[in-house]
């Protein structure tokens, strides 16, 4: 599939918003801290901040966290968050140290094809290449097995078109408002469930 860039100014892939704030004080030094111990290596960097993000910040389905995070800072101040929600960490942490971050989305179903719903993850592009590269910090667990490789995706889950699951190409510079609409409209994670988008 090709990835296609929502915005052609790489610069907008670097940028902070709302929801992706990487001048906050926690996000700085939470990413000063990875770019010390990885020597400023950017590739060894941006493993170190997936995996970071993947494994120490729950998903809040898998930790049954009623809370919901939506900006990066929120959520690593409180380990918890949904993949959109850390999806936005993790950009802000890439972003931080100049590598440029984009939200992208997959749509996924039951093994059905029922309950359609809006996955979030994120794609990066390591300064001196051309190319980007998704990663899913989502969080493993039984059956879910998302690893940081620039060559061969290892999503947390591939999409079965079969059952009409889509990867939808575009990169964006910010939060898809369908994503950031309900992760900012859900008082608790039973609510969210409530609003998660079924499309884009």
């Amino acid at each position: 599939m090709e990835l296609i860039q929502e915005q052609p100014d790489l610069a907008a892939y670097l940028a902070a918003d709302e929801a992706i704030d990487h001048a906050h004080p926690l996000v700085r030094e939470t990413a000063d801290a990875f770019w010390t111990v990885t020597d400023g290596d950017a590739y060894a960097y941006a493993e170190a901040v997936f995996e970071y993000v993947r494994d120490a910040v729950p998903h809040s389905a898998d930790s049954g966290d009623p809370r919901v995070s939506w900006r990066a800072s929120d959520v690593l101040a409180t380990r918890n968050g949904i993949c959109y929600a850390k999806s936005h960490a993790l950009a802000a942490l890439l972003r931080a140290q100049g590598i440029p971050a984009a939200l992208c989305y997959q749509l996924l179903a039951d093994d059905d094809g029922s309950n359609p719903v809006v996955h979030g993850l994120v794609a990066l592009r390591l300064p001196g290449t051309e190319t980007w590269a998704r990663v899913d910090p989502r969080g493993n667990k039984p059956g879910v097995d998302a690893r940081f490789s620039l060559d061969a995706e290892q999503l947390a889950f591939p999409v079965r078109p079969e059952l009409g699951e889509i990867d939808y190409p575009e990169l964006y510079a910010a939060p898809h408002p369908a994503a950031l609409k309900a992760l900012q409209d859900s008082a608790d994670r039973p609510r969210l469930w409530e609003n998660l988008p079924t499309g884009l």
